[in-house]
């Protein structure tokens, strides 16, 4: 099993950036992808960004390309959310996910191991 938990969350004005750690633990030798999900009250559950575990490849969802950086530290067993520019659209329990195949897809099912949550709120 593989244990995440989530940081960093909080109440952040629109425009604003904010950081995501998530903290991996247990049997991590299992990982090979890590990402984060959020879900908006309402709404689904949806893919934000993922990133490789042992080479250099991420991908994001279109409606953070060119504002959220995913990024890990392996020594530390650390996966990261950089989240600038922030909208109210932002509003969302953000979760970290792992699983050990390379490439999971953008389905919650796809993903093995989550974290709980941590709550994002952009005001406008």
């Amino acid at each position: 099993q593989v244990q995440l938990v989530e940081s960093g969350g909080g109440l952040v004005q629109a425009g604003g950036s904010l950081r995501l750690s998530c903290a991996a633990s247990g049997r991590t030798f299992t990982m090979n992808a890590m990402g984060w999900f959020r879900q908006a009250p309402g709404k689904e559950r949806e893919f934000i960004a993922r990133i490789a575990w042992r080479v250099d490849s991420t991908y994001y969802a279109d409606s953070v390309k060119g504002r959220f950086t995913i990024s890990r530290d392996n020594i530390k067993n650390m996966v990261y959310l950089q989240m600038n520019s922030l909208k109210p659209d932002d509003t969302a329990v953000y979760y970290c996910t792992a699983d050990p195949t390379y490439r999971p897809g953008g389905a919650v099912t796809a993903w093995k191991f989550w974290g709980q949550g941590t709550q994002v709120t952009v005001s406008s």
